[in-house]
């Protein structure tokens, strides 16, 4: 296997003992780092294997035994083999051929962090892996790329960047498919694809939308356009969520119909109009930048909308999608108004009456407050769990948008990757916590009046039974 020397990065042997499985001073770096950067984000915790929609790039791979990992803590994925053969993880298309049973973990990495690591004519080739286990039960690991080949890649060479605490290095690769890179392992450490090309690089793409959450009736969106690299994708999810503001995903297709490609210009379009700022954009892989770019969409009324990506020089569409009421309506901007100018009353004293709830109202009315004792009885587990099994499947923006919960709970409760119902049941206890002596009927009825009216009945029924 042969090595390149690169950025100011000493030449690394690829003769490797077997035992270097480690990072020792990059892995230190590297975890301080993320230790900076939070571990978790409620937007986007989970890592998705994004398929590219491509008549060239779906066929690969189908044979390998797809399994699923384990998710740790760190955002990291354990897959315990029990025997020898080749295994397709099903959260990062990582290919792993072992020779034994065996126990892997392993990460996505921030290409951003190694920036300097990558010199022209190199270019990121897909996302940055840690992986971590003994590298003697390791044949070889196939790392996803993010690159449409089609049939233009007789001028392409691939190489994966090696990091090690020594040093770094371009090591060769076995060979390249339509969908993955395939290395023959040496030692472990950070290491992902990259790319030298004499021809025109396209990408496959993804379209990536988050929505601000704050006190006007209008619409504000953030909109990322970016290479289907996980790397990429994970770095604006941490962009998003260290934003001065707060922002909710919106679940939206992201794959784009039309590959992109380095220095072509894209344009928003918004039917109805939008302000749209930037209005074009040059395109280009932005994995080595910690600042990632994106368009920002605002309406002054919340409408639904349609919003096309359009490649300027084709004017052919390259992504859209129709974004409606109930993709944004548990943060529906007027009730968030409403939440906040009560809200600070309401862990003190609860509104006694509700307009149109006679049921609800006439039961307050009925509450002896001579002691406080009746208005403050605490809601049982039972209760909690009855009350769980209607909330759904939308409990993180319950949990943001109703509950006002901390990010960090919600990202403790997602680590944990439990039924929904257990999800929402965690979630009702981590408000309960927050709210201490105010954990009543009452007010979780004020908190969730605008989810449904299953739920509000549920809650009406906790109050009948004091």
């Amino acid at each position: 296997m042969t090595t390149e020397k690169i950025a100011r990065a000493p030449l690394v042997s690829t003769d490797g003992e077997p035992g270097e499985s480690s990072i020792e001073e990059a892995s230190a770096q590297k975890e301080e780092w993320e230790d900076k950067e939070s571990p978790k984000d409620h937007l986007h915790s989970e890592l998705h294997k994004i398929q590219p929609y491509c008549e060239h790039c779906n066929t690969e791979n189908k044979h390998n035994e797809q399994v699923t990992p384990r998710l740790l803590s760190r955002e990291q994925f354990l897959l315990k083999l029990d025997t020898e053969g080749i295994y397709q993880c099903t959260e990062t298309g990582l290919i792993f051929e072992v020779n034994r049973k065996v126990d892997i973990k392993y990460c996505v990495l921030s290409w951003s962090k190694y920036a300097d690591l990558v010199v022209k004519p190199w270019v990121v080739g897909g996302p940055l892996f840690d992986v971590k286990c003994d590298p003697t039960c390791l044949t070889s690991i196939q790392f996803p790329h993010s690159l449409c080949l089609g049939h233009h890649d007789a001028n392409m060479t691939f190489k994966v960047l090696h990091v090690k605490s020594s040093g770094a290095s371009l090591e060769s690769t076995v060979d390249h498919s339509t969908t993955h890179v395939k290395w023959h392992v040496s030692s472990l450490s950070p290491v992902g694809p990259v790319i030298q090309s004499e021809e025109t690089v396209y990408h496959h793409g993804a379209v990536i939308l988050y929505k601000a959450i704050d006190h006007n009736p209008s619409l504000s969106f953030r909109v990322y356009i970016a290479t289907n690299n996980e790397s990429f994708i994970k770095d604006i999810s941490k962009s998003v969520k260290h934003s001065s503001k707060k922002f909710m995903k919106i679940d939206k297709p992201p794959v784009c119909q039309k590959l992109l490609q380095n220095g072509k210009k894209y344009r928003l379009i918004s039917e109805p109009e939008a302000e749209i700022t930037p209005e074009e954009i040059e395109f280009v892989d932005g994995s080595l930048l910690k600042l990632k770019s994106y368009i920002e969409v605002y309406l002054e009324q919340p409408v639904e909308f349609k919003l096309l990506l359009v490649e300027t020089d084709s004017e052919e569409i390259v992504w859209n999608a129709k974004l409606r009421e109930c993709d944004w309506v548990q943060h529906d901007q007027n009730q968030n108004i409403s939440k906040s100018s009560t809200s600070g009353n309401r862990r003190r004293k609860m509104t006694s009456s509700l307009p149109d709830e006679d049921v609800y109202d006439k039961r307050m009315k009925q509450v002896d407050t001579s002691d406080g004792a009746k208005t403050r009885t605490l809601l049982t587990d039972t209760q909690l769990i009855t009350l769980a099994a209607k909330l759904g499947k939308e409990w993180i923006k319950i949990a943001i948008a109703n509950l006002e919960l901390e990010i960090s709970d919600i990202d403790a409760i997602r680590e944990k990757k439990e039924d929904v119902t257990i999800c929402n049941f965690r979630m009702l206890k981590k408000w309960q916590e927050k709210e201490q002596s105010n954990a009543t009927a009452e007010n979780l009825y004020n908190c969730l009046k605008n989810i449904s009216v299953e739920v509000q009945d549920v809650l009406k029924g906790f109050l009948q039974e004091r």
